[in-house]
């Protein structure tokens, strides 16, 4: 694959030159790479002892909300695995709080709004946020995970995408169906596209600030539009989505990750990203076919990881042989490790994608 786009890659607001030619970023440019790259998504998570240690002491939003222990949870992460990148521990849902809805993290559940939005009056009492007073701490936590972390180690930001956090608002948390999302969505478009315009807009102001902060990449977590037919994306999703991604400081490679997502692809490239992230439902070499002169990034089964090291490295070697060492391929789960996860296993996997040499496409 050529650099799709390599001549859009000026120098960044907390770029080095270490740091801009790091295996990771010039994967994201789409240039080869002397080997494939690796990170995971939940990488810092509680399949780790370290992580498990200071969830101890601390509820989730109290991690997410105390810099210190997320650059913490996210540098031990990085430095326990070796793997090529970095992600700031953070939850795609702080950003709901100061738009006035109430979040709680149960145990059994998982994330609770207790205020679900289910009406154009409702969608209307949000408040436009400030994100440098209200997620100030978010900033601050990439600032002193990127003073931390190694020098050619690349910090990744991130935020759920506008569809991901309407449902999340409208439904109350996650759900199998999203009978009242989609309720909204046909019933009163306005009101829905208003949602996600304001929730666009929060995000561009977002993602910037862990630019500013010192992030060097982001990656953008659709994790439920799945959901979705691609006629409803087109009309309900995509213009949004593009939005955010058309506005997003120039040189940041954005990663564009969703689940579900075999039948979106092409309106997620559509959409934009520089690497679109592709989950284990769907085989890497004909993504790749369907999406062209684009980074991918992908896609092993987290499930794999819970087998023995000769399972993970014959289904690694499967996904990396259809990447075929073609640029612009970082490897990554197709969501992310399970909390049952053994650490060896994820080092084995790590070891085995830097030393293996994929046959040619």
């Amino acid at each position: 694959m050529t650099s799709p786009c390599q001549s859009s890659y000026p120098q960044h607001p907390s770029m080095t030159d270490t740091l801009y030619h790091s295996p990771f970023l010039k994967a994201c440019r789409g240039e080869p790479t002397p080997y494939t790259p690796i990170w995971l998504m939940r990488q810092a998570g509680r399949y780790m002892e370290e992580y498990r240690q200071v969830r101890a002491k601390v509820s989730l939003l109290e991690l997410c909300k105390t810099p210190d222990l997320a650059a913490e949870v996210t540098i031990t992460a990085v430095e326990r695995l070796g793997v090529d990148a970095a992600i700031i521990f953070s939850d795609i849902l702080v950003l709901v709080e100061p738009m006035g809805v109430t979040l709680e993290f149960q145990k059994q559940r998982g994330p609770v709004l207790h205020t679900p939005l289910r009406s154009a009056s409702d969608i209307r009492k949000l408040r436009e946020v400030e994100v440098e007073e209200a997620l100030g701490f978010v900033f601050e936590a990439i600032r002193q995970a990127r003073a931390g972390l190694q020098p050619h180690i690349p910090l990744i930001g991130f935020a759920g995408a506008p569809f991901t956090i309407a449902s999340y608002l409208v439904e109350g948390g996650a759900s199998r169906n999203f009978e009242h999302t989609k309720t909204l969505m046909y019933q009163d478009p306005e009101s829905w596209h208003a949602l996600l315009s304001l929730i666009s807009r929060t995000l561009v102001a977002y993602l910037n600030g862990q630019v500013k902060a010192g992030a060097q990449a982001l990656q953008l977590f659709d994790s439920w539009v799945g959901c979705l037919s691609p006629s409803d994306y087109r009309e309900f999703v995509l213009p949004h989505t593009r939005f955010v991604l058309e506005r997003i400081i120039p040189g940041t490679p954005v990663i564009h990750f969703g689940t579900g997502t075999a039948a979106l692809l092409e309106l997620m490239r559509e959409a934009g990203g520089s690497v679109i992230g592709v989950d284990y439902r769907v085989e890497l070499d004909q993504a790749w076919k369907r999406l062209g002169a684009v980074g991918i990034q992908g896609n092993l089964d987290p499930c794999v990881l819970l087998a023995d090291r000769k399972v993970i490295e014959a289904r690694a070697k499967r996904v990396l042989d259809q990447a075929g060492g073609r640029p612009g391929h970082i490897f990554n789960l197709g969501h992310g490790i399970l909390p049952t996860t053994p650490v060896d296993n994820v080092l084995a996997l790590v070891d085995f994608v830097h030393t293996y040499q994929p046959r040619s496409a």
